[in-house]
């Protein structure tokens, strides 16, 4: 059992800080200005479900899926990195949160729940940062478990990760309270600092994936 506590804490450590749900909450509350309070949480609940499937599937399968296709995790966080920085740049160059109100309410809820899994859960909530952090622990499961309990490292790895989707769907369901308490212009600052910091992860995973291109690429042989 403390093994399988250790594991479970290490799984939560590594991924809660890249998903950072109270953060993206943040930016979701920007991304679905005018949509009443049912829609949110109905859009949290699809985002939490799909971020489940998103993290498991990277998880068991992540590995097996880009030896198929022969994508490196260098590129993958390339390619991540800059979907990431474009979102962010897009969420930080919008117009005032009057104009996107007023546009925003023209939007059909059909339209919005499309959006669940793109571009509101991948890449904005578990993106690329997100999926390469999962991959590599599901490859390194022999060094968590010494050659030895591998039941036990999944097991206690998908507690982890089902609490982590647990967290994405209270922190968006009552993002719109953190919005109240916020004020108007509160609120305004906030998803602009968390689009900015949205664009600076972008940033930093290209260039986290950029680096180890070209380090592979120059690097003595």
């Amino acid at each position: 059992m403390p093994a399988a506590v250790n594991t479970f804490l290490i799984v939560l450590a590594a991924i809660f800080p890249v998903v950072n749900p109270p953060g993206s909450a943040l930016v979701f509350l920007g991304l679905t200005r005018g949509a009443t309070a049912e829609t949110r949480r109905v859009l949290a609940r699809r985002i939490a479900v799909n971020s489940l499937f998103v993290l498991m599937g990277s998880f068991l399968l992540g590995s097996l899926v880009l030896q198929f296709y022969g994508i490196s995790i260098p590129i993958l966080r390339v390619a991540g990195g800059l979907i990431v920085a474009v979102s962010g740049w897009k969420l930080l160059n919008e117009g005032s949160q009057k104009d996107i109100e007023t546009s925003a309410g023209d939007v059909a809820r059909t339209d919005l729940t499309s959006q669940a899994f793109y571009p509101l859960t991948l890449p904005l909530t578990t993106g690329p940062g997100t999926i390469a952090v999962t991959i590599s622990i599901g490859l390194s499961r022999v060094t968590f478990t010494g050659g030895s309990g591998e039941l036990l490292f999944v097991l206690a790895s998908l507690l982890a990760i089902f609490v982590i989707a647990l967290s994405i769907w209270f922190c968006f369901a009552y993002a719109v309270r953190v919005q109240k308490l916020l004020g108007r212009g509160g609120t305004e600052i906030a998803v602009r600092l968390s689009a900015f910091i949205l664009f600076c992860l972008g940033v930093q995973i290209l260039w986290s994936g950029l680096s180890e291109l070209l380090t592979s690429t120059f690097a003595p042989r």
